[in-house]
């Protein structure tokens, strides 16, 4: 992939190195009551006590994890660690996902009218967005509340070695996508998915989410169609990285390596073949009004 000496985005907040919590509105309760909660149930009464909070909490639509971790709606607090440098191979890497995010605005400012540009938010460990507090294992994804997307860049490297997906463009792909999550959220896609939430069943729900993340490859592969175009940027073997990338990341492989065994129903990202091909029909098609994949005949 040609990528070097091209435009790098402004729109990177770097915030490696730098240790983040998250609190709740109002001060940190969740803090507080973890003592609390500890003493009460070493006792019978304690233990019915908190029963009826948990009770209390569920039937409130409340979170108790989020309540007592700081999660959900949060004023994020980032704390700087101290001066971080980076591994020569790390910055490269932020250069790398400024360079593509760069790619994406030059694309879809030119096939979106009012495109709004996200921001990348590039962290190691942990990092607090408004969507509330994620680690590395969450892996990347994109926050709605906030408009941004966010990366740990040793994931890059997890791909390489436990997914076996390397390659630039495989990387790249996994930006194109948290952009396509960011596209969604601006033309009200994934509002109405998310307001489907509680009135239909979860396996229902969980075939929007499938949709909506098959649309979210597709606009990925738009992305990629566009830009060869405008910038010559894949080389030889760069469509196969991408295709090799989509997958390593569907529902029905990553079930069968954890527990070797696949339940379709519990899928919310898509298939190996789906995110392929909805990938693939972005990038021959290069148009977005091919990618409505909720009213999609088959996916």
């Amino acid at each position: 992939m040609k990528w070097k000496d091209r435009r790098r985005s402004s729109n990177v907040e770097d915030r490696r190195g730098q240790s983040s919590s998250g609190r709740r509105i109002g001060g940190g309760l969740g803090t507080m009551l973890i003592p609390l909660i500890l003493k009460l149930i070493t006792t019978k009464k304690g233990l019915i006590i908190v029963a009826i909070v948990a009770a209390l909490m569920y039937f409130t639509g409340t979170n108790p994890l989020h309540f007592l971790t700081g999660g959900g709606n949060s004023n994020n607090q980032i704390v700087n660690s101290g001066s971080y440098k980076g591994t020569p191979k790390e910055n490269e890497l932020a250069a790398f996902s400024a360079t593509v995010l760069a790619d994406t605005e030059d694309v879809w400012n030119k096939i979106l009218s009012n495109y709004r540009e996200p921001v990348l938010v590039l962290f190691s460990r942990s990092v607090s967005s408004a969507c509330g507090n994620a680690s590395s294992a969450t892996g990347p994804f994109y926050c709605p509340a906030d408009n941004k997307l966010y990366i740990d860049l040793s994931f890059f490297e997890e791909m390489e070695v436990k997914m076996n997906a390397p390659g630039d463009f495989a990387q790249a792909y996994v930006i194109a996508h948290e952009v396509g999550h960011h596209i969604q959220n601006i033309t009200g896609i994934s509002g109405k998915v998310q307001r489907m939430r509680g009135q239909v069943s979860k396996t229902e729900y969980n075939k929007y989410s499938v949709m909506l993340e098959l649309q979210a490859d597709f606009l990925a592969g738009v992305w990629a169609h566009h830009s060869q175009k405008m910038n010559r940027m894949m080389e030889k073997g760069d469509l196969e990285e991408a295709l090799n990338a989509a997958f390593a990341i569907g529902d029905d492989r990553l079930q069968k390596q954890a527990t070797g065994r696949v339940v379709p129903d519990s899928f919310t990202h898509g298939t190996s073949e789906q995110r392929m091909r909805w990938f693939k029909k972005g990038f021959d098609t290069g148009d977005i009004n091919q990618g409505d994949t909720f009213n999609a005949p088959f996916l």
